[in-house]
């Protein structure tokens, strides 16, 4: 009888085990300051930028996916209806993460995958008074795990937990010498309280965020 409890109590616990909980995040997230700036391309239809550390030094790039058709569309289409792709990759080339929205009438529904293509978080844009708004879930429990809300310029954001305590900003200001490092059209800077534990939802809250400009590009 004893046995049998044993390898109840076994089976039990194996049935409550994540596989997603203590995995290995990808090296591009575990870094706390990001900055990203915009690569300048005239009569463009795909946005690219490069992502940089706060010593100076490149560690990855985002890129908008867009097929030919898609750029015919644009042409005929508001952008804000159509799907996006945007892939985050390290200096390698190799992916870190994607996120992507499908066709939208209204306010979009974007997912955030892993480089298997597993989904670690939804993110979904609010209206509120006038602030761009996104919030991040969970994609298998929908708990929602933060939020990311701007100023009326889109300029600053905060980011915060689902108590409301905070876990970052977003900034177009710089501040010291990192400014003078970059010239280009578009840049921001995304600092995440280093606390915060390396998992799959800390993935899904960064992509968010160094994503937030073309997000919105895509969304006016």
């Amino acid at each position: 009888m004893r046995v049998f409890i044993k390898f109840f109590i076994y089976f039990s616990s194996l049935s409550k085990y994540d596989p997603y909980m203590n995995k290995q995040i990808p090296t591009f997230f575990l870094s706390d300051e990001y900055f990203i700036d915009e690569k300048v391309n005239f009569l463009k239809f795909a946005n690219e930028y490069k992502v940089y550390n706060d010593q100076g030094a490149q560690i990855g790039i985002i890129k908008q996916r867009i097929s030919g058709w898609q750029k015919a569309l644009t042409l005929l289409i508001d952008k804000r209806m159509m799907p996006f792709k945007l892939e985050i990759t390290d200096v390698n080339d190799q992916l870190q993460a994607t996120i992507s929205r499908g066709w939208t009438f209204w306010m979009s529904k974007i997912t955030v995958t892993d480089p298997m293509g597993v989904e670690v978080g939804i993110i979904k844009q609010k209206f509120k008074f006038f602030k761009p708004t996104f919030t991040i879930s969970n994609p298998v429990s929908g708990d929602e795990i933060a939020k990311i809300t701007g100023d009326w310029k889109a300029w600053n954001f905060n980011i915060t937990n689902n108590a409301g305590a905070e876990l970052g900003k977003i900034n177009k200001k710089w501040a010291g010498a990192m400014k003078e490092i970059f010239t280009t059209a578009d840049k921001y800077n995304v600092s995440i309280d280093p606390n915060y534990a390396e998992s799959d939802q800390k993935v899904a809250i960064v992509a968010t965020a160094i994503t937030i400009d073309m997000v919105l590009k895509e969304s006016k």
